[in-house]
């Protein structure tokens, strides 16, 4: 007689996922949201007074091959701050406040304990980035993932009024680029990461000069959620710009919201590169232009406003430690790395 257990799905495992999952869930909850975790869709009740024209900002993404370092080292309470911190930087990018996050999970066995770190990951990542895990999905996949192996992905909605929308559109000679430090790598770049290691037989376990931990516990370091920087941010002055610097590193990420016409030149020794990205782009033998398109190189916010507010800026943010980074101009050429000698 065949079962679902016999193919491989686990449905009492399931069941007992999700009773060791709420308990984190509920510390995400705010005020907008509406019942309880299991439904067939997570409900939220949106609060648009004062606004004139609310917008909702979407973002989805996951933590890409990140996860292979996870499985490597069996630590698995990081990741799903990644999921979250890669969604809600894109969200506050554009000038929206986080509302709420929904997440997916595929598995090729659930393991309860294994799901339930996992979760808290992201739920530490909810309430770093003030949102609520209004919903999920947890898939288990016999014979999809390798054995101990998963996948996670993210999907997070804020909401921002019409006029307050940051798109670039304001951004002119003369502006200011203030760079916010990253806490290493992100989620960004990790295949070629992997690679770099590989090639030179390099042990998880190894050592990083100028750092206290090992290189696998150095690269799981979780992406940085800047959503009270951002926060903050706009109530010091008129944002022009932010670029969350992810996939495509400094380069293709600045380009984004560079209006047409406009250049800028980014000073690459304004701020120390943290020793474990300083580490692997040596030892990768990485081309310069090729290390700034693919990883942070540190910094993992840019954010753009006119030469008059950059004092302002630098000392209403000196707890998140802005640097200022770089200066807009009038030509072509896009992003141009220098130095400021």
């Amino acid at each position: 007689m065949s079962d679902y257990r016999s193919a491989g799905v686990d449905i009492d495992a399931g069941d007992r996922a999700v009773e060791l999952m709420k308990r984190h869930i509920e510390g995400t909850r705010n005020a907008g949201v509406i019942g309880e975790i299991g439904a067939f869709g997570g409900l939220f009740k949106l609060n648009l007074k004062g606004m004139k024209e609310p917008v909702l900002v979407s973002g989805t993404d996951g933590v890409g091959t990140k996860l292979k370092l996870a499985f490597a080292m069996d630590i698995h309470d990081t990741v799903g701050i990644d999921c979250v911190a890669m969604c809600v930087n894109d969200v506050i990018s554009m000038g929206a406040t986080p509302l709420f996050f929904l997440d997916y999970i595929a598995i090729d066995k659930l393991d309860p304990y294994k799901v339930e770190k996992i979760v808290k990951g992201i739920c530490e990542g909810c309430k770093q980035s003030r949102s609520a895990l209004i919903g999920g999905e947890t898939a288990e996949m016999p014979g999809f993932y390798s054995s101990g192996e998963y996948d996670i992905a993210g999907f997070a909605v804020g909401l921002v009024d019409r006029e307050d929308v940051i798109d670039g559109t304001r951004v002119s000679s003369g502006d200011v680029l203030i760079g916010l430090p990253s806490s290493g790598f992100h989620s960004n770049g990790f295949s070629l990461i992997r690679k770099i290691l590989e090639e030179n037989e390099i042990d998880l376990r190894d050592s990083v000069p100028g750092v206290s931990n090992s290189i696998g516990l150095e690269l799981l370091t979780p992406t940085k959620i800047y959503v009270e920087a951002i926060e903050k941010l706009r109530t010091l002055c008129s944002v022009k710009a932010i670029a969350h610097i992810t996939g495509g590193g400094i380069l293709e990420n600045v380009n984004r919201i560079l209006p047409e016409g406009l250049k800028c030149e980014i000073f690459t020794d304004s701020w120390r590169i943290p020793p474990i990205i300083d580490y692997i782009v040596k030892l990768g033998d990485v081309e310069r232009r090729e290390a700034f398109r693919t990883f942070n190189m540190g910094i993992g916010m840019i954010i753009v406003v006119s030469r008059a507010d950059v004092g302002k800026t630098l000392e209403g943010l000196k707890e998140y430690h802005p640097v200022e980074i770089g200066a807009i101009l009038h030509g072509k050429g896009g992003v141009v790395f220098c130095e400021r000698g």
